[in-house]
């Protein structure tokens, strides 16, 4: 029971959340709404996502012992935003049935995990220290708007570091949260108290929809979620197989779906949180701050939109500099990882550079095309 309530598993799972729902949670109100749904319907999206993410992350977490963390698609949700304008709330159903039903597919045929077998631990350790890159850096450029707090966030890191290694994070955003209630940067006028309600959207299908939604919706998911969710858990050290992950992911869709379940899949960013080693030094142990994360998302998930805003009314300085404490130490060993093998590292650095730069080619994000880039630096000139 120690273990289970300890602060850093409880403390990793809850900033991953926050990092989660602060980060992109406004883009699931922009595509709800683009789909012209009603106040009531963004509710039923937020309770789904929670139910949907709580579900998967604490059973397939339980099931592997090790920390996997999903999450909803934010690329596929920036897709929604735009892709669903005019077209009804039903049709918009059908496409996430469609889109969860290929991802269930991928699942069972072990399409992904096939994949994931060709690529080296090298090029997944630069793909992970890639994406997690821009959270680093953020820690610092936001030290020019709020030098006090953040400031204080790092020296209390830093100072836990030194004699509370285990706690320096929790510490890091105590401090943080004291500060900022004590300046009066933490807005919570606005909040009130509601459960959300799921409501039930019977889908339609439309060929036209299901193409140039549905379809787009299971490729960005794909490849800019599951791909570097997955590259996590290998640069992690962690051999837990692709496809049962990605089937219940997809399964979890399909339930879920008619009540605004747009997609769900392996997460990246806030995965890595649960798995650095300020939630725990033992990574056997780790899969618990995925399981305090899956119950947080739970929260979430029955109070909805009041959840969302109380996230909201943080200071973006404080999120971003917490974001960034607790990946210092992922980022430092991915890039080690990524760099030793000294054959392999021409790839490893094209892979880390280009996923780093954010670029988005064809509607797929920069995680893809760095490691595509990558195997192919690798497959033109193999090591000798």
């Amino acid at each position: 029971m120690r273990r289970l309530f300890s602060p850093s598993h409880l403390s990793a799972g809850f900033i991953a959340v926050l990092v989660g729902y602060t980060s992109s949670a406004a883009i699931v109100f922009q595509a709800a709404s683009a789909a012209g749904g009603s106040a009531a319907d963004i509710g039923s999206w937020l309770w789904a996502l929670g139910i949907g993410m709580f579900a998967t992350s604490v059973g397939l977490s339980l099931r592997f012992r090790a920390p996997v963390l999903t999450a909803w698609s934010t690329p596929g949700a920036a897709l929604l935003a735009s892709g669903l304008v005019g077209v009804p709330m039903a049709e918009a159903i059908g496409a996430f049935l469609f889109a969860s039903a290929l991802i269930v597919a991928c699942g069972v045929f072990g399409l992904f995990d096939a994949i994931m077998r060709h690529v080296p631990k090298t090029l997944a350790a630069a793909l992970l220290a890639g994406v997690l890159t821009r959270f680093g850096l953020a820690l610092f450029t936001s030290l020019a708007g709020q030098l006090l707090l953040v400031g204080l966030m790092f020296v209390v890191y830093l100072g836990g570091k030194r004699w509370l290694p285990r706690y320096a994070v929790p510490l890091a955003f105590l401090a943080g949260l004291l500060c900022a209630a004590g300046s009066g940067m933490i807005e919570t006028g606005g909040l009130a108290l509601t459960l959300a309600m799921p409501v039930w959207t019977t889908p339609t299908f439309s060929l036209t929809t299901l193409i140039g939604v549905g379809l787009p919706l299971f490729v960005v998911t794909m490849a800019s979620q599951n791909l570097p969710g997955l590259a996590v858990l290998r640069a992690n050290g962690y051999a837990t197989p692709a496809s049962p992950l990605i089937t219940w992911t997809g399964l979890a869709g399909l339930v879920l779906a008619p009540f605004g379940g747009f997609a769900f899949n392996l997460a990246a960013i806030t995965a890595a949180i649960c798995m650095s080693p300020a939630a725990d030094p033992d990574p056997a142990q780790r899969y618990r701050a995925a399981i305090w994360a899956g119950l947080f998302y739970l929260l979430t998930g029955l109070f909805g939109a009041t959840v969302a805003g109380l996230f909201t009314a943080l200071p973006a300085a404080l999120v971003a500099a917490i974001a960034g404490l607790a990946l210092l130490g992922t980022i430092g060993n991915s890039l080690g990882a990524a760099l030793a093998e000294e054959r392999e590292r021409e790839a490893a650095l094209v892979t880390f550079l280009c996923t780093a730069s954010g670029i988005s080619l064809f509607g797929i994000g920069s995680a893809f095309w760095g490691l595509v880039l990558g195997m192919l630096v690798l497959k033109a000139w193999p090591p000798r």
